[in-house]
């Protein structure tokens, strides 16, 4: 199965790419850390001029309805920039949990367009929001519905620029397919972990061409090759595992079936994996300049360790895919 993304995907790609090369996008994300979110807006409104912000809202509501791997190409670059702001939930999650309802309508045009930002919890395994401060709607999923949320308690994240709060129901419950908006949750978080994975690789390869020691740059020592071989090799086995499980999406159609869990939980087991390893060698290649705030490096290294348990953490990941295996 060929797995390669075709050349309007890359054309995308690189459109993502050259709008957020040009938007600084780590100052962006530093000053969301510190409150002020009018910087990332501008960043958002950028992806919405692409299409990014109406990926998967349908097209009648105003939306593009593209196909699950188009969002795995836009987030994985998204992770690259590492994006600030509730992305997972606005672009991926929202739009299939505001589909089913022609009352919301606008709510999911507003998407579309970028003029909304929202932010989901779904517990259990998404107890709390991201920006729930800022976001312009808050969602709270479970048990095959969904109602309007209002901000709770703040809870403090390891990377500053992701703020988390306590969701409580705010208005009357509507069904929607939950199941399905989880498996797009994860699907997406696994794509941005591998987009930061693959930054944080490029940064290392190229530091490891100008640091010098003994007289000699380290990127011509055999260990340093190894372990950024090995980083690699993690990635370019994970993404497949990402893409398989935007196919697999795709093809059920809205079914949550074990062979979507399985895909889709090897997918984000993988790209956490890489990415770890990534932020691994990536630091120690830099040596601690990599971990100071002024580093742009830093910004990735804490994005990584939010994302590896959002959506589901490796363990709840690897054990979900033994019981599909088994099943």
């Amino acid at each position: 199965m060929n797995f390669e993304i075709d050349d309007q995907q890359r054309d995308f790609a690189a459109s993502i790419d050259a709008a957020l090369g040009a938007a600084d996008v780590p100052a962006a994300v530093r000053a969301w850390g510190e409150g002020d979110t009018a910087p990332g807006r501008k960043v958002w409104a950028r992806l919405a001029d692409l299409g990014v912000t109406a990926l998967m809202v349908p097209e009648k509501f105003d939306g593009i309805d593209a196909h699950p791997t188009d969002l795995v190409v836009a987030m994985e670059r998204i992770g690259r920039w590492a994006v600030p702001g509730p992305v997972t939930e606005s672009i991926a999650v929202a739009p299939i949990l505001l589909a089913g309802q022609d009352e919301w309508a606008q709510r999911s045009a507003a998407l579309a367009s970028g003029e909304l930002i929202a932010t989901v919890a779904l517990p259990p395994l998404v107890p709390r929001a991201v920006d729930a401060d800022t976001a312009d709607l808050i969602l709270l999923a479970e048990d095959g519905q969904v109602h309007d949320g209002a901000a709770g308690a703040r809870h403090e994240s390891i990377d500053p620029s992701r703020h988390l709060f306590d969701v409580n129901a705010a208005g009357d419950a509507q069904s929607a397919d939950v199941a399905r908006a989880f498996e797009f949750g994860a699907l997406a978080t696994a794509a941005q972990l591998i987009g930061a994975a693959q930054e944080m690789l490029d940064a290392a390869v190229e530091y490891a061409k100008q640091r010098s020691q003994f007289g000699n740059v380290i990127g011509s020592y055999q260990a340093i090759k190894h372990k950024l071989a090995d980083v690699l090799i993690a990635i370019e086995m994970a993404r497949p595992l990402v893409y398989g499980a935007a196919l697999a999406l795709a093809q059920a159609g809205t079914a949550a079936s074990t062979s979507i869990a399985r895909d889709v939980s090897a997918a984000k087991v993988a790209a956490a994996d890489a990415a770890l390893l990534a932020a691994r060698s990536a630091l120690q290649t830099h040596g601690a300049i990599g971990f100071t705030q002024e580093h742009d490096l830093s910004l990735l290294l804490v994005r990584v360790q939010a994302l590896r348990p959002a959506w589901g953490d490796p363990t709840w990941h690897r054990r979900r895919v033994l019981e599909a295996l088994t099943a």
